[in-house]
């Protein structure tokens, strides 16, 4: 996402070498580079104006100081007036009320409600409320039982309804029923729609007047660009919108949506779809994002995705194998690629990261699908064999090969890898890193 927007904005550094301060004659073709970086992000035309006016104002006359450049300093000003367009913070969800609190999903069919309602009670399971599930969608094919799956996947409630019943009677029962069993949570699945009906709107009143919720969350798909914040303004003109959930943000969206929608609506932007999966939520920074579109990368997403999925005992053990030398094995090496796809796979890592660092990483052509190959390859062994990997020979790796329906050739490059990975394990240990760097020509898994 946002791959055009982030290239153009790295542009702009270029156009300002040797300048000693921003003024209004050097900054006015770094702006149209701006400007059209954002029109063609598919960002409303009245938020460019706004924030191109922005960003001059408090842009000329900018002093260059130390070792920054002019168009670093433009990037600075650039990155603080992103941020603040998209709301300067996060905007958490609002659950202070006598539980069950509820929270209305309202949006058009196909942005993934009934998907990011399931993501949103892993996200408050995790915060260890006590969440119920329940889908008034009773139009859409087997929208109750995808919801009811859903619910079964990560382990919460579900209120049971049936597509002859009344989405009102269904709203009034799964709210009584909360109540009775004590639930922090109510998070309501609505039906939507292809385009914004007068059917739909009223429907979504009554619902909303019967609920009386705490959080009206409007999800919207990040891939309709502009189209996006204009349903989005719609829904806002007719209901109460607490916030706003962007999905598909790890799609081919051009980003005008993310730009675009707190501006227009006047709702903060809470949380945003990062990937399919049910831990694919995340909380929305306007801060990181602004970061991430101007190249910096997102480190602190990293970091916090790190505390989620890493096994702290496991690393733990790496690290002391790590510092002896010593013991490293392919149990710790499939080891480590689960725990790299618990976090999102090697691209989703990679998009966090700083763009030079991306760029680099990117150069080794990353395959997410190598890693499920590579724990099949060392499933397919014996722990004899993963523990000693060099009595692995032709037999073997025919056998393995075999086994984890890959060839022999692919099992070859395992080993080789992971031989040259002992090796960096064996040099970190006695702190011959330089010398590490030299040595390894093999690249890592995934790359080639």
């Amino acid at each position: 996402m946002l791959d055009s927007l982030t290239s153009r904005l790295a542009g702009v550094v270029k156009t300002l070498r040797g300048q000693s301060r921003l003024t209004d004659a050097n900054i006015q073709d770094a702006l149209r580079e701006v400007r059209i970086a954002l029109l063609e992000a598919d960002v409303a035309l009245p938020v460019v104006r706004d924030f191109i006016a922005r960003i001059k104002d408090k842009a000329v006359g900018e002093e260059v100081i130390g070792s920054l450049t002019p168009g670093q300093a433009l990037v600075g000003v650039v990155n603080r007036e992103l941020a603040e367009l998209m709301g300067s913070h996060n905007d958490a969800l609002d659950l202070a009320t006598v539980p069950p609190a509820v929270i209305l999903m309202a949006g058009l069919q196909g942005a993934g409600k009934t998907t990011t309602a399931g993501k949103l009670a892993k996200l408050l399971q995790e915060q260890k409320k006590k969440v119920l599930l329940v889908s008034c969608d009773v139009y859409r094919p087997a929208a109750i039982e995808q919801l009811a799956t859903l619910a079964g996947q990560i382990g919460v409630d579900v209120f049971a309804s049936a597509s002859t019943q009344k989405p009102e009677d269904i709203a009034a029962a799964a709210l009584d029923y909360a109540r009775k069993h004590y639930h922090d949570v109510l998070i309501v699945d609505t039906a939507g729609r292809l385009a914004i009906d007068d059917a739909m709107m009223q429907e979504i009143r009554r619902l909303h007047e019967i609920l009386v919720p705490i959080e009206t969350l409007f999800v919207v798909d990040a891939m309709q660009g502009q189209d996006a914040v204009n349903v989005a303004k719609v829904f806002a003109d007719t209901l109460p919108l607490t916030g706003v959930i962007l999905t598909k943000l790890d799609g081919d969206s051009r980003g005008g949506a993310a730009l675009s929608v707190r501006q227009v609506t006047g709702r903060p932007i809470k949380f945003v779809g990062v990937s399919e999966k049910l831990s694919g939520l995340e909380p929305f920074y306007p801060e990181r994002l602004a970061a991430r579109i101007l190249g910096m990368g997102d480190v602190l997403a990293l970091v916090e995705e790190a505390r989620r999925n890493v096994d702290l005992d496991e690393a733990e053990k790496l690290a002391k194998k790590v510092k002896s030398g010593k013991g490293f094995d392919l149990d710790d090496f499939r080891n480590q690629m689960r725990q790299m796809k618990k976090m999102g796979g090697l691209n989703a890592l990679i998009d966090k990261l700083p763009a030079q660092l991306a760029q680099a990483a990117q150069g080794g052509a990353v395959d997410d699908r190598v890693i499920g190959r590579t724990v099949g390859i060392i499933d397919s062994m014996t722990p004899h064999e993963r523990a000693r990997p060099e009595i692995i020979k032709a037999s073997r790796k025919r056998r393995i090969a075999t086994g984890s329906g890959v060839t022999v050739q692919e099992v070859n490059r395992l080993l080789n890898q992971f031989e040259q990975m002992q090796k960096m394990m064996k040099m970190m240990g006695k702190g011959g890193l330089q010398k590490m760097m030299r040595s390894v020509k093999g690249g890592f898994p995934g790359m080639r």
